[in-house]
Protein backbone atom coordinates (compact mmCIF):
# COMPACT_ATOMS: atom_id res chain seq x y z
CA UNK A 1 0.00 0.00 0.00
CA UNK A 2 1.33 3.42 -0.96
CA UNK A 3 1.15 5.92 1.89
CA UNK A 4 -0.19 9.21 0.52
CA UNK A 5 0.93 12.55 1.90
CA UNK A 6 -1.43 13.19 4.79
CA UNK A 7 -2.09 16.30 6.84
CA UNK A 8 -1.43 16.19 10.59
CA UNK A 9 -5.00 15.31 11.54
CA UNK A 10 -5.33 12.77 8.70
CA UNK A 11 -2.04 11.11 9.68
CA UNK A 12 -3.12 10.99 13.33
CA UNK A 13 -6.45 9.38 12.40
CA UNK A 14 -4.76 6.84 10.10
CA UNK A 15 -2.24 5.94 12.80
CA UNK A 16 -4.92 5.58 15.47
CA UNK A 17 -6.87 3.26 13.18
CA UNK A 18 -3.78 1.11 12.57
CA UNK A 19 -3.12 0.88 16.31
CA UNK A 20 -6.75 -0.03 17.02
CA UNK A 21 -6.74 -2.70 14.30
CA UNK A 22 -3.28 -4.22 14.74
CA UNK A 23 -1.87 -3.31 18.17
CA UNK A 24 -4.72 -3.36 20.68
CA UNK A 25 -6.40 -6.41 22.23
CA UNK A 26 -8.91 -6.71 25.07
CA UNK A 27 -8.87 -9.76 27.35
CA UNK A 28 -6.79 -10.89 30.33
CA UNK A 29 -3.06 -10.26 29.99
CA UNK A 30 0.08 -10.26 32.13
CA UNK A 31 2.21 -7.24 31.26
CA UNK A 32 6.02 -6.92 31.27
CA UNK A 33 5.67 -5.11 34.60
CA UNK A 34 4.04 -8.26 36.07
CA UNK A 35 0.67 -6.51 36.41
CA UNK A 36 -2.45 -7.98 34.90
CA UNK A 37 -4.65 -5.93 32.63
CA UNK A 38 -7.69 -6.25 30.39
CA UNK A 39 -5.86 -4.07 27.83
CA UNK A 40 -2.90 -5.24 25.76
CA UNK A 41 -1.00 -3.02 23.35
CA UNK A 42 1.74 -4.46 21.14
CA UNK A 43 2.83 -1.76 18.69
CA UNK A 44 5.22 -3.99 16.73
CA UNK A 45 2.63 -5.03 14.09
CA UNK A 46 2.32 -1.30 13.35
CA UNK A 47 5.92 -0.18 13.86
CA UNK A 48 7.23 -2.99 11.67
CA UNK A 49 4.90 -2.27 8.76
CA UNK A 50 5.83 0.17 6.02
CA UNK A 51 2.68 2.24 6.45
CA UNK A 52 3.06 2.28 10.23
CA UNK A 53 6.72 3.31 10.02
CA UNK A 54 5.94 6.20 7.70
CA UNK A 55 3.17 7.48 9.98
CA UNK A 56 5.07 6.90 13.22
CA UNK A 57 8.30 8.42 11.98
CA UNK A 58 6.63 11.66 10.93
CA UNK A 59 4.36 11.86 13.97
CA UNK A 60 7.08 11.14 16.53
CA UNK A 61 9.53 13.53 14.85
CA UNK A 62 7.10 16.37 15.55
CA UNK A 63 7.50 15.70 19.29
CA UNK A 64 11.32 15.41 19.35
CA UNK A 65 13.04 18.36 21.01
CA UNK A 66 14.37 20.88 18.46
CA UNK A 67 17.91 20.78 19.91
CA UNK A 68 18.22 16.98 19.99
CA UNK A 69 21.27 15.49 18.27
CA UNK A 70 19.79 11.98 18.30
CA UNK A 71 16.85 9.82 19.24
CA UNK A 72 17.44 6.64 21.21
CA UNK A 73 15.52 3.79 22.76
CA UNK A 74 15.82 0.42 24.40
CA UNK A 75 16.02 -2.51 22.02
CA UNK A 76 13.65 -4.14 20.73
CA UNK A 77 10.55 -1.99 20.84
CA UNK A 78 12.34 1.24 20.01
CA UNK A 79 14.54 -0.12 17.19
CA UNK A 80 12.11 0.63 14.34
CA UNK A 81 11.03 3.90 15.98
CA UNK A 82 14.48 5.48 16.18
CA UNK A 83 15.20 4.40 12.60
CA UNK A 84 11.91 5.80 11.28
CA UNK A 85 12.35 9.13 13.09
CA UNK A 86 15.95 9.52 11.92
CA UNK A 87 14.88 8.79 8.33
CA UNK A 88 11.99 11.28 8.47
CA UNK A 89 14.38 13.87 9.92
CA UNK A 90 16.84 13.33 7.06
CA UNK A 91 14.03 13.67 4.51
CA UNK A 92 13.07 16.96 6.18
CA UNK A 93 16.68 18.20 6.11
CA UNK A 94 17.20 17.86 9.85
CA UNK A 95 20.38 16.35 11.28
CA UNK A 96 19.20 13.70 13.76
CA UNK A 97 20.79 10.30 14.29
CA UNK A 98 19.42 7.08 15.77
CA UNK A 99 20.87 5.19 18.73
CA UNK A 100 19.90 1.81 20.11
CA UNK A 101 20.37 1.10 23.82
CA UNK A 102 21.17 -2.53 24.57
CA UNK A 103 19.45 -4.30 27.47
CA UNK A 104 22.89 -5.35 28.68
CA UNK A 105 26.42 -4.49 27.66
CA UNK A 106 27.72 -6.18 24.53
CA UNK A 107 29.52 -9.35 25.64
CA UNK A 108 32.43 -8.92 23.25
CA UNK A 109 34.42 -6.26 21.40
CA UNK A 110 34.00 -2.87 23.08
CA UNK A 111 31.33 -4.04 25.55
CA UNK A 112 29.17 -1.14 24.39
CA UNK A 113 25.70 -0.34 25.72
CA UNK A 114 24.95 2.04 22.84
CA UNK A 115 24.90 1.37 19.11
CA UNK A 116 24.87 3.98 16.38
CA UNK A 117 26.72 7.19 15.53
CA UNK A 118 27.42 8.56 19.01
CA UNK A 119 27.18 12.34 19.33
CA UNK A 120 29.64 14.24 21.58
CA UNK A 121 29.10 13.98 25.34
CA UNK A 122 26.73 16.67 26.55
CA UNK A 123 24.49 16.36 23.49
CA UNK A 124 20.72 16.32 23.95
CA UNK A 125 18.97 13.03 23.17
CA UNK A 126 15.24 12.29 23.08
CA UNK A 127 14.24 8.75 24.11
CA UNK A 128 11.55 6.97 22.09
CA UNK A 129 9.31 4.20 23.43
CA UNK A 130 6.44 2.21 21.99
CA UNK A 131 4.25 1.67 25.06
CA UNK A 132 4.72 3.24 28.50
CA UNK A 133 3.15 1.44 31.47
CA UNK A 134 5.40 1.93 34.52
CA UNK A 135 8.15 3.60 32.48
CA UNK A 136 10.77 0.97 33.33
CA UNK A 137 12.08 0.36 29.80
CA UNK A 138 12.34 4.03 28.94
CA UNK A 139 14.02 4.79 32.28
CA UNK A 140 16.61 2.05 31.67
CA UNK A 141 17.47 3.69 28.34
CA UNK A 142 17.57 7.15 29.95
CA UNK A 143 19.90 5.95 32.71
CA UNK A 144 22.35 4.39 30.24
CA UNK A 145 22.37 7.54 28.11
CA UNK A 146 22.87 9.80 31.12
CA UNK A 147 25.71 7.59 32.36
CA UNK A 148 27.33 8.00 28.92
CA UNK A 149 27.26 11.77 29.43
CA UNK A 150 24.18 12.76 27.43
CA UNK A 151 21.41 15.17 28.39
CA UNK A 152 18.04 13.42 28.39
CA UNK A 153 14.95 15.35 29.44
CA UNK A 154 12.16 13.96 27.29
CA UNK A 155 10.58 10.63 26.36
CA UNK A 156 8.26 10.34 23.37
CA UNK A 157 5.93 7.33 23.30
CA UNK A 158 3.34 5.95 20.93
CA UNK A 159 0.92 4.96 23.71
CA UNK A 160 0.79 5.95 27.38
CA UNK A 161 -1.16 3.26 29.26
CA UNK A 162 -1.84 5.81 32.03
CA UNK A 163 -0.59 3.46 34.76
CA UNK A 164 2.09 5.50 36.47
CA UNK A 165 4.64 5.92 33.69
CA UNK A 166 4.20 9.69 33.43
CA UNK A 167 4.70 10.05 37.18
CA UNK A 168 7.83 7.86 37.09
CA UNK A 169 9.20 10.01 34.27
CA UNK A 170 8.47 13.20 36.21
CA UNK A 171 10.24 11.80 39.28
CA UNK A 172 13.31 11.19 37.08
CA UNK A 173 13.26 14.75 35.76
CA UNK A 174 11.72 13.79 32.43
CA UNK A 175 8.79 14.96 30.38
CA UNK A 176 6.59 12.34 28.69
CA UNK A 177 4.89 13.19 25.41
CA UNK A 178 2.66 10.51 23.90
CA UNK A 179 0.95 10.30 20.55
CA UNK A 180 -2.02 8.55 22.16
CA UNK A 181 -3.44 7.56 25.52
CA UNK A 182 -4.64 3.99 26.08
CA UNK A 183 -8.23 5.23 26.37
CA UNK A 184 -8.05 6.70 22.84
CA UNK A 185 -6.79 3.43 21.32
CA UNK A 186 -9.35 1.40 23.26
CA UNK A 187 -12.20 3.68 22.16
CA UNK A 188 -11.06 3.54 18.53
CA UNK A 189 -10.97 -0.27 18.65
CA UNK A 190 -14.48 -0.37 20.18
CA UNK A 191 -15.72 1.94 17.42
CA UNK A 192 -14.20 -0.29 14.72
CA UNK A 193 -15.74 -3.39 16.32
CA UNK A 194 -18.99 -1.41 16.60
Amino acid sequence: MVVPALTGSEARAALLRLLAERAYRRGSFTLASGRTSEHYVNCKPVSLSGQGLALLGASMLELVEPGAAAVAGLTLGADPLVSAVALQAALAGRDLDALIVRKEAKGHGTGAWLEGPLPPAGSRITVLEDVVTTGGSALKAVNQLREAGYVVEQVVAIVDRQEGGAEAMQAAGLGLRSLFLLEEVSAAQAELAG
